[in-house]
């Protein structure tokens, strides 16, 4: 087969996992495109498809599995070619993809997603071509928003956590690297850049000797036609005021920060390996509470973690409602081989996680009702990311939520003024637990 004949090929991909995942399957897909493939969003269409898989805990092991299962009938049925599965689980399970399904093709360890399209090429027995370095990519996330991947990999091992042993120690791009990244995604019509890693506050330590987030950050809000920036992940016993300020005093930047805390009892935090400790957790939410009012905090806790007792669940609870945080998840903990948590005396039951989790998100939804409740009739910013068709409704998010993981605004537009991508301004006049509704001005 030649190379012209190979590029005929139609692809496809599936995205599982988190947003630090998707940005590795975006630069994939453009370095695809580059070569010649045309990409579907279709699977019915495609030649060749990606299952690009999440391994971090068992659900998404099972989540990336169905999909795997899925398209080996695809591919049975004659509706496809190649299977090739990339992204985490590779990294842990190559072989046993292979000898668990026959009809995969290839599996591509993220370390090797630059070769893509060399693996393609060996599968087709065309000549091999020269790799091309780039971090150029084809946006997969809906609207004007794309996520910004700053590091790979960790260095905190906590004690729950895969992560390291899947991606690696702590890895930082460098900031030349990331402006030009975030540049070309402006010409592509990105307004809003989402900056992850699996910890952003230590971005920079590992080339510069020092924390360097708040650097990149002012590099990139000079960017043209970048509008808005958020932060997530960022770890609490790295916030300082440096950066508070910064969010607080940049036009750019969204009064929103992401920390993940965990747990608040000190001893689930020792247990978990976390860094910060339960007084300086309350003092940093009293912080950005008193002194950096408008910034928002998201956080995420583990429910039943080895060892949690009641009086330390019954703190968490308490905490919530004291805190009154502006949005949190909550996760029930997933026992993965391998790390220290999975040794750990005192295992909960999955009823018992079960129970801990209803209980949580019930306290914090009590919370965040209150304050949607609280934003009636404030007029906002809204990045339109979609139109919703059975509604007739335009999907947005404000500075003030993330898109994906917050609640949305549905806006009703009768006088054809909006598209999506585009920045509208609205009043924000109902809530429903889901969406707020916003009218437009």
């Amino acid at each position: 087969m030649t190379k012209e004949e190979l590029t005929q090929k139609k692809i496809s991909a599936i995205s599982l996992g988190c947003d630090k995942n998707r940005v590795d399957l975006e630069k994939m897909m453009f370095l695809l495109s580059d070569y010649g493939f045309s990409l579907t969003p279709n699977l019915n269409e495609a030649d060749i498809v990606l299952v690009n898989t999440c391994a971090f805990i068992q659900p998404a092991r099972e989540e990336a599995i169905e999909n795997i299962l899925e398209m080996e009938q695809l591919k049975k049925a004659g509706s496809l070619e190649k299977i090739i599965i990339t992204g985490c689980l590779p990294s842990k399970h190559s072989k046993e993809i292979m000898q668990s399904f026959p009809s995969v093709d290839a599996v591509v360890k993220f370390q090797d997603n630059g070769k893509i399209v060399n693996v393609i090429e060996q599968l087709y027995y065309v000549e091999k071509s020269k790799c091309r370095e780039s971090y150029e990519r084809i946006p997969t996330t809906s609207g004007a928003y794309a996520y910004l991947k700053i590091a790979d990999g960790c260095n905190n091992v906590c004690a729950y956590c895969t992560i390291p042993r899947i991606r690696g120690p702590y890895k930082s791009e460098k900031i030349e690297k990331l402006v030009d990244e975030a540049k070309l995604l402006a010409k592509k019509g990105v307004k809003e850049l989402i900056i992850v890693a699996q910890d952003t506050t230590r971005y920079g330590i590992d080339l510069y000797g020092k924390p360097q987030l708040v650097e990149l950050l002012k590099r990139l809000a000079k960017i043209k036609g970048i509008e808005w920036i958020r932060l997530l992940y960022a770890y609490p016993e790295m916030i300082d005021r440096e950066l508070l300020n910064f969010i607080d005093n940049e036009p750019k930047m969204c009064n929103y920060l992401d920390i993940p805390m965990q747990h608040i009892d000190d001893k689930m935090l020792s247990l978990m390996r976390r860094r910060h400790s339960e007084a300086a957790t309350r003092a940093l939410v009293r912080e950005i509470q008193t002194y950096h009012p408008d910034i928002k905090i998201r956080t995420t806790f583990i429910v039943g973690h080895p060892g949690e007792t009641r009086a330390a669940f019954k703190k968490l609870l308490n905490f919530l409602e004291i805190a009154k945080l502006d949005y949190a998840g909550f996760f029930p903990y997933s026992r993965e081989e391998g790390t220290v948590s999975f040794y750990m005396k005192g295992q909960k039951s999955a009823f018992t996680k079960k129970l801990r989790l209803k209980k949580a998100q019930k306290t914090q939804e009590k919370i965040a009702f209150e304050k949607a409740q609280a934003l009636l009739g404030k007029r906002v910013e809204v990045l339109i990311d979609e139109f919703d068709q059975e509604d007739g409704t335009f999907v947005g998010h404000t500075k003030f939520l993330s898109p994906s993981v917050d609640f949305g605004v549905k806006i009703i537009d009768n006088n054809n003024n909006i598209e999506v991508g585009n920045i509208v301004s609205a009043t924000l006049t109902g809530f429903d637990g889901n969406f707020y509704k916003g009218e437009i001005l």
